[in-house]
């Protein structure tokens, strides 16, 4: 039992490393290459994990080695757009003003089912309010809409609104205190303390999350049953 859990630790620990490697995505964004790469992992680690005949080093070798690929291949990828093309594919137009291309469809294997599902899901109704879709190598399809059709921005209302967006920082995570990100905001303990005793509380656990702004605003949303 011993055995079956320190093994089932060490793979699964590889496994991570080589997933955060990869690169922060979701499945359905993977490139084929990477989903490929993907499922046989997931494969060779479940051998060693299950049979304690087979020696650790005979399941952790061919990780490694499927790893140190795909990492060449990242590489190789970022110096010649001939080898990302080779390796990811390119993006194909599948719809033009409004006109499915057929053939384009056909060679990606690609259905009008899907196209429409695909459309619904992004807002659109039908073919008329698309000036462009375009088939992603993730399989993931960007709807381009006629600009009738575009949702409406203050820019193309005309309106001059001025940028107020600012980024929201995490200083307390469900009752902890994110000390760095506290500090590199340019805030400290006695500031927060102070923040804390404007809205009556006398402890960061009783908070759920604070947040502050680059205008200095704060967010503070309380603990269910401690407020």
């Amino acid at each position: 039992m011993i055995t079956a859990f320190f093994r089932t630790l060490i793979l699964y620990f590889i496994l991570m490393t080589g997933l955060r490697l990869m690169g922060k995505r979701q499945i359905g964004e993977l490139e084929p290459s990477e989903l490929v790469l993907t499922l046989i992992i997931s494969d060779l680690a479940a051998v060693p994990m299950q049979d304690f005949g087979i020696p650790l080093v005979n399941g952790v070798f061919p990780i490694v080695t499927l790893l140190c690929v795909s990492l060449l291949l990242s590489f190789f990828s970022l110096k010649s757009i001939r080898f990302r093309g080779l390796v990811c594919g390119h993006p194909t137009v599948i719809v033009r003003d409004g006109k499915v291309l057929q053939e384009n469809m056909a060679r990606n294997r690609f259905t009008v089912d899907e196209l429409y599902e695909q459309l619904r899901s992004q807002g659109y109704a039908d073919l008329q309010s698309v000036k462009y879709a375009i088939l992603e190598t993730s399989g993931q399809v960007s709807i381009l809409p006629y600009a009738r059709e575009a949702p409406i921005t203050p820019k193309g209302a005309g309106l001059n609104v001025p940028d107020d967006v600012t980024l929201p920082v995490l200083l307390i995570n469900d009752g902890r205190i994110m000390a760095q990100n506290l500090h590199g905001s340019g805030y400290d303990e006695a500031w927060l303390t102070g923040e804390l005793k404007k809205r009556r509380l006398t402890s960061p656990r009783q908070v759920f999350l604070l947040t502050v702004d680059e205008a200095g605003s704060v967010v503070c949303v309380t603990k269910e049953g401690r407020q």
